[in-house]
């Protein structure tokens, strides 16, 4: 892609999945932070394709802070914000936000939206891509 770096600051990507019981790692069915970084690199990954047309490498996460849990049956809604881009790197800020969690007190199935989502992981990364195409 022949786009300049400084246009691609600014940009979002967000996913949102459903954390599985196959996921639960600790008493109360939390989730272990890997689970949040895990799903960085995915959110990294589909920026990567959109701003540059390949996956790219995750080269470093820096301040990553668990700031709430993460548990099983919940919705966790992934950002991605392209904070500065280079020729090769792309540094981006993340966020796990829970926006659902299950209400076990209520029934077993019962489960709330949360308003506001509680921010669970933060963290700032860097990727690298491949050096752009030769033109011509």
């Amino acid at each position: 892609m022949s786009q300049p770096t400084g246009d691609l600051v600014g940009r979002t990507v967000t996913h949102r999945r459903y954390v599985p019981y196959s996921h639960a790692h600790y008493a109360g069915n939390l989730v272990d932070g890997a689970y949040s970084l895990a799903a960085f690199g995915d959110v990294a990954t589909e920026m990567c394709i959109r701003t540059d047309g390949d996956e790219g490498l995750f080269a470093s996460y820096s301040d990553v802070q668990f700031k709430a849990p993460v548990r099983a049956g919940d919705v966790i809604e992934i950002e991605a914000r392209l904070v500065r881009a280079g020729t090769r790197s792309r540094e981006m800020e993340f966020e796990v936000r829970v926006v659902g969690r299950g209400a076990p007190a209520r029934s077993e199935s019962a489960a709330d939206v949360l308003d506001p989502p509680v921010v669970a992981t933060t963290a700032r990364g860097v990727v690298v891509v491949p050096p752009p195409a030769p033109v011509g």
